[in-house]
């Protein structure tokens, strides 16, 4: 959670004073105004415009003393002095036109068409009623050289609207011109992101790796009286939501150098060789205030290893910006004073070049956050919240393991919706819990339709797996079990993991056996099986394999492991090994989940009363807590006395954070029921 920074800022002098940029909006009020300015020199000086009709009917009257025909085109119309105080003129005629030296005219206008005709009315009209008449030549040049400068302001303005329009909007590289231009944010001058390492939760360890950059850079000379030399860049990866981003913002804040942050998509666009030029850019204003940071979010958009693409060719533009930014980060010139901050949640699919020493200094991995982590972003994240003296922060990191600080954040919001919904003064614990099961499992449909028998189904396919995780050693503790439907799941049985960091063959066994309980409990009691288990069969079925052919677990294949941390086998056609080993790897990962499938319907049918009486109660209220188990069961024969986590010391376990955690570990459990796909895995 973000806190505001007040931090003091000095006396401004006159120097820092914002200066006063030209408003684009002018050009179009200028345009107005000439638009206005050219209404007032239309023809007639400013004469009431008539139809010929009604000037005859004047002519008639005997209210026209003369007429001057204009360029042969308009007919300006001349009152007699008389007849402008009597009616219809006096009515028509403008006040501001009845006094001073228009009230000689002229007084209306209006167009001729054919001269010709018009030359013959003038002459029967001055003989029948003594209308003098001329003839007058008036030039125009300067209304056609107002409507030509005109013209040309408003194409002038149109065309610089539609530039500013393609290039993204107005300033540096706004332009169509820039377009090669960065477009990072820059914090400097006392501009902050009001985020420093006090609000960030956890992660204590990246934040001491960064923190010692930020020093480096407040107080160089402690570090180059010893002839250290700054780091030139650091690789921040974790897993989504962990806090990589969170991270750069506080560097930002507590940096009091000139901080360049912008996402790596900022430097793909359509146009060839802008990304190259864009990084040529960013390292040219960075080395010009150095020293300074530059951070790139979601680096891989442009770091992804050269080379390795599904079409059989890279993309030559990508490789260009690529090579551009290694070239830049550590080539033949030098590059003093800039440290790059990258963050990226694939690691694995980065280019080794960039990943060297020289460019990428150090590599802080940004884990999901344990016990007394969670304790601590919980406390971040219930400030701001109304909370009931019920809510234990120590309960609730206990009921979330493997979440992230992002799914943190989520169930703090999610729990205070759910106490206004209930139109609460508090949040209490159970809307903590209720918000735990919404960002796990799923909105709770309460207007699901099911019928007896299925209901019956998924009552006893949850009751199989309460019951066997309950009689093997290594199953994780249940915590519930439910038949309300949640998501896209029918039902559902919660447990809560042990956080360790290794797992052995016993403990995914028992897993296993306990995800195949719920179809084992149905074929013992229904002599028939469904598609309910969709979820489980997806789970153990990644579990064996995993066992087999990643982590060395099986006697046939041996301390073999096929797994590609490098991910450079991403695109290959064919499988790293035989398909004599294939067939193998087959056998031994469906002889595994076979058998522990028998060894849960073995479980269930020595226990087959418990297991009936454990889904009629479950029948009845729809959702059984630990407690309920305990009745049935009495207490769990492999219970573990609750101890305190132990912390590793000095033990060392290579490629750890590489290879894929095994099914279930660290993370909130959920066996779920329902053959409409598998339901979202927890955070």
């Amino acid at each position: 959670m973000e806190q505001p920074n007040n931090k003091p800022k000095g006396p401004r002098n006159d120097g820092d004073k914002p200066k006063r940029t030209f408003n684009f909006y002018w050009i179009y009020g200028i345009i107005i105004v000439v638009i206005l300015s050219i209404n007032l020199f239309t023809m007639g000086g400013g004469s009431m415009e008539i139809e010929p009709m009604e000037y005859q009917e004047m002519v008639k009257n005997g209210d026209v003393e003369r007429v001057v025909v204009i360029n042969d085109e308009v007919a300006q119309v001349y009152i007699k002095r008389d007849k402008l105080d009597q009616e219809p003129h006096k009515s028509r005629i403008p006040r501001s036109m009845m006094s001073g030296s228009n009230v000689s005219g002229p007084h209306y206008a209006f167009n001729i068409g054919s001269i010709d005709t018009f030359q013959q009315q003038l002459q029967e009209f001055n003989k029948d009623y003594g209308v003098r008449y001329s003839f007058k030549r008036q030039d125009n040049w300067g209304r056609e050289v107002l409507q030509w400068v005109l013209f040309l302001g408003i194409m002038i303005a149109i065309w610089m609207f539609v530039m500013r329009r393609i290039g993204g909007g107005g300033g540096p590289g706004g332009q169509i011109f820039n377009i090669g231009k960065s477009r990072a944010q820059v914090f400097e001058g006392g501009k902050s992101t009001n985020v420093t390492f006090n609000d960030v939760a956890g992660l204590d360890e990246a934040k001491e790796e960064l923190q010692e950059i930020v020093d480096f850079l407040k107080n160089p000379k402690k570090y180059t009286d010893l002839g250290a030399k700054i780091p030139k860049g650091a690789l921040l990866v974790g897993p989504p939501g962990t806090g990589k981003t969170l991270l750069a913002k506080a560097v930002a804040g507590e940096a009091q150098v000139p901080f360049f942050s912008l996402s790596g998509s900022d430097f793909v666009e359509m146009f060839v060789g802008v990304g190259a030029s864009r990084v040529r850019d960013l390292f040219k204003q960075a080395k010009e205030k150095a020293p300074s940071i530059i951070f790139i979010d979601e680096i891989d958009a442009i770091g992804r290893a050269r080379g390795r693409s599904v079409s059989m060719g890279a993309n030559d533009e990508r490789e260009n910006t690529l090579n551009q930014l290694l070239t830049e980060m550590d080539g033949f010139g030098t590059n003093t004073g800039v440290i790059l901050i990258g963050a990226t949640n694939r690691a694995d699919v980065l280019d080794r070049a960039l990943m060297r020493p020289g460019r990428f200094d150090r590599q802080i991995y940004v884990d999901m956050p344990d016990l007394k982590e969670r304790m601590a972003i919980f406390q971040v994240h219930l400030k701001p919240l109304k909370l009931d003296t019920s809510v234990d922060v120590e309960f609730l990191a206990k009921q979330t393991p493997g979440f992230s600080g992002a799914d943190i954040a989520n169930i703090c919001n999610e729990a205070a919706l759910i106490a206004a919904r209930k139109k609460k003064k508090t949040i209490d614990r159970q809307d903590f819990l209720d918000a735990v099961d919404r960002v796990i499992g799923g909105l709770e449909k309460k207007n699901r339709i099911i019928n007896r028998e299925e209901k019956e189904h998924i009552a006893f396919h949850e009751a199989g797996h309460a019951t066997v995780s309950w009689l093997v050693e290594h199953a994780s503790p249940l915590v519930k079990v439910t038949i309300v439907p949640r998501g896209r799941s029918l039902g559902a049985a919660w447990y809560l993991p042990e956080e360790r960091h290794l797992t052995t063959t016993e403990q995914m066994l028992d897993e296993i056996c306990a995800a195949l309980g719920g179809r084992a409990a149905e074929e013992i009691i229904f002599g028939k099986i469904s598609t309910g288990a969709l979820s489980d069969l997806e789970k153990v079925t990644k579990q064996s394999y995993a066992m087999v052919s990643i982590y060395g677990l099986n006697d046939r294949i041996g301390n073999i492991s096929y797994y590609d941390s490098t991910g450079q086998n991403e695109y290959a056609f064919g499988k790293p090994y035989s398909e004599n080993t294939a067939k193998l790897i087959d056998e031994e990962a469906s002889k595994i989940v076979e058998g522990q499938y028998e060894r849960a319907k073995r479980i269930l049918t020595e226990n087959k009363d418990k297991l009936t009486a454990l889904a009629r109660q479950l029948l009845d209220k729809e959702v059984i807590f630990k407690e309920d188990l305990e009745k049935i069961f009495g207490d769990r024969p492999f219970a573990k006395r609750e101890e305190e986590p132990l912390i590793r010391n000095g033990a060392s376990t290579p490629g750890a954070t590489e290879a894929p955690a095994a099914e279930g570990q660290n993370t909130a459990g959920v066996e779920e029921t329902g053959d409409q796909g598998p339901a979202p895995a927890s955070s």
